[in-house]
């Protein structure tokens, strides 16, 4: 039995305890030993940063990109910006933005990203949301190519209560936005 696992050790990074034999440490990801030459140790690479700032334990920016130890690097902020980001307010490629996300696959309450699952508003190639803006949507209001909305605004469906409610939501923005 002790030949098929190898003789028991301890984790440099995390200091569980780990096989001789392994590649990986089955508690932290880092990489451990000599890989066998059919596989692949995916190096360290990125960067991270974290601003000084705390909001409760968390930080008012971190940045995160990149792998460390074999793990992604997660960017968990109140701002969090990177490959992947949990945060308030969060611009990453996969991410969710409680408040506000920007990205490619994003979830939160209101967001703009290639696939948009909005909860208030989504704006994006396929969108969802309260408010749904985008080639593809699926929502309350719907502004779209293509759609699935109680109120659906397309190139084919003229739906009278969508169509006063954007151009209502468009009088709002050139009023705010001074245009």
């Amino acid at each position: 039995m002790e030949e098929e696992i190898g003789r028991l050790t301890r984790c440099p990074d995390c200091g569980g305890e780990i096989s001789s034999r392994a590649h990986f440490c089955p508690h932290c990801g880092a990489p451990y030993g000599k890989p066998a030459s059919s596989q692949y140790v995916v190096p360290d690479w990125g960067y991270e940063w974290k601003s000084q700032v705390d909001v409760f334990g968390i930080p008012l920016i971190h940045v995160a990109v990149g792998r460390k130890s074999g793990k992604l690097r997660v960017a968990k902020g109140i701002i969090a910006i990177g490959q992947f980001g949990i945060g308030l307010i969060t611009i990453a490629q996969f991410g969710v933005g409680f408040v506000f996300g920007f990205g490619q696959f994003i979830f939160g309450a209101a967001v703009i990203a290639q696939f948009a699952a909005g909860v208030g508003f989504g704006l994006g190639q396929f969108a969802t949301g309260y408010i749904a803006v985008g080639q593809m949507v699926f929502g309350v209001y719907g502004l779209a190519q293509l759609g699935l909305a109680k109120y659906l605004w397309t190139a084919k469906h003229h739906d009278p209560e969508a169509m006063a409610f954007f151009r209502n939501l468009l009088e709002i923005l050139k009023r705010h936005l001074n245009f």
